[in-house]
C-alpha cells in the first residue's frame, strides 16, 4: 500500500482508505464490519471515513477497534446536518453536541479529523460554524478540521484558508473539482480526499453484476444514474473491458490527480480491500493515458456536469 501526506497536516495516509457510509445503510451487522475493518487494516489502509449522518455506522466502526492501538488509524468524521440531534441544522451547538457524541459512538477523545459535511458557501460565511471545529481543534478534540462538499461551496471553503483538508469527488465521470476547486487547494497546502473514486462503477448499471462485484453496480446514493449517462457519453473505450481491468483504470486515474492524497471507497465485502490494494501496485497512470481521460472529458464534459456532492 502506498502512503502519502495529507497537505500540511502532516499525516500520513494510505492512497485508499475505508469509506463507512455502507455500513449504516446498508444495516451490515457488527461481526461483518469487525471482519470488513480487519481486512482493510490488514491490507494496510489507515484511513476510516465516516459520518455521524450514516445511522449507525460510528457505533459499528467504534465496536470493531476495540483492542486496536489508537495511534495505528486515522479517524475521519463529519457533523452539520442530519444528525438525529434536536438541534438545529449547520448550528455551531449541533456540530459541537454532533462531536461529543461521535467521540463517544467511536469510543476516542478525539478524532484526527473534523469534517462540514456538505456545508453551503451562505453558511459558511457566517463564520460561526467554522469557529466551532476551530474551537474544537483548540480543545483537543480533533486534530484537523476539514470541508467535504463539492461545487462553488468546496471553492469557497478551499479560498477562505480556514480548512486543513479537503474532500470532494474526483472520478472518471466527476473532473469539475480538477479546474475548479483543486488548484487553489493545492497552492494553500490543503489535504485532498477524493470521494466516489469509482463513481458507483456506474459503467455497468444495466448490466448483469459480475461474480465477484455482485454489489457494486447498485444505484446505492443516487449518483449512479447521472454518472451512466456522463459514461455513455464520454464513452471510454478501456470500460468496455474486464471489469477489474476498469476497477484499476479508475482508481488508478482517481490517484494520479495531482494534489489526491487518499481515496475513499466502501465496499461491503472483506476480500475486496486486498483486491484494490493490488490493483494499485502500477502505481499512477502514464501520463500520456491520464491526458487522454482529461482530454475527452475536455471534449464531452456539459456545463451541467458539475460535482455530485
Amino acid at each position: 500500500m502506498e502512503y502519502r501526506t495529507l497537505g500540511n497536516t502532516g499525516l500520513r495516509v494510505s492512497s485508499l482508505g475505508f469509506g463507512g457510509s455502507e455500513l449504516g445503510y446498508d444495516s451490515v451487522p457488527q461481526p461483518d464490519v469487525d471482519r470488513l475493518l480487519g481486512a482493510a487494516l490488514d491490507a494496510g489502509l489507515n484511513v476510516l471515513d465516516t459520518a455521524a449522518c450514516y445511522f449507525d455506522s460510528e457505533e459499528k466502526i467504534g465496536r470493531a477497534l476495540e483492542g486496536r492501538p489508537r495511534d495505528s488509524y486515522l479517524l475521519f468524521t463529519k457533523c452539520g446536518h442530519a444528525s438525529g440531534l434536536d438541534l438545529p441544522d449547520w448550528s455551531p451547538e449541533l456540530v459541537e453536541a454532533s462531536l461529543e457524541r461521535s467521540l463517544r459512538r467511536l469510543k476516542t477523545d478525539h478524532v484526527d479529523l473534523l469534517q462540514l459535511h456538505s456545508c453551503s458557501a451562505a453558511d459558511l460565511r457566517r463564520g460561526d460554524l467554522i469557529e466551532a471545529l476551530e474551537r474544537a481543534r483548540d480543545a483537543g478534540k480533533t486534530r484537523f478540521i476539514g470541508y467535504s462538499g463539492d461545487g462553488e461551496d468546496a471553492r469557497y471553503a478551499v479560498e477562505c484558508g480556514r480548512f486543513d483538508t479537503l474532500q470532494t469527488s474526483i472520478n472518471l465521470a466527476d473532473q469539475e473539482s480538477l479546474d475548479l476547486t483543486l488548484p487553489i487547494a493545492r497552492k494553500q497546502g490543503m489535504g485532498v480526499i477524493a470521494k466516489r473514486p469509482l463513481a458507483n462503477v456506474a459503467w455497468r448499471i444495466g448490466q448483469p453484476p459480475e461474480e465477484d462485484h455482485e454489489d457494486s453496480v447498485l444505484d446505492k446514493d443516487g449518483y449512479g444514474d447521472e454518472y451512466a449517462r456522463r459514461f455513455e457519453a464520454l464513452d471510454y473505450a478501456f470500460l468496455g473491458g474486464a471489469l477489474q481491468d476498469a476497477v484499476a483504470m479508475a482508481l488508478r486515474f482517481t490517484l494520479s490527480v495531482p494534489g489526491v492524497d487518499t481515496a475513499i471507497v466502501g465496499t461491503t465485502k472483506p476480500g475486496r480491500w486486498q483486491q484494490n490494494a493490488d490493483l494499485m501496485v502500477a502505481g499512477p497512470l502514464p501520463e500520456r493515458a491520464y491526458e487522454s481521460i482529461r482530454q475527452r472529458w475536455r471534449e464531452v464534459a456539459g456545463r451541467d456536469w458539475v460535482g455530485q456532492g
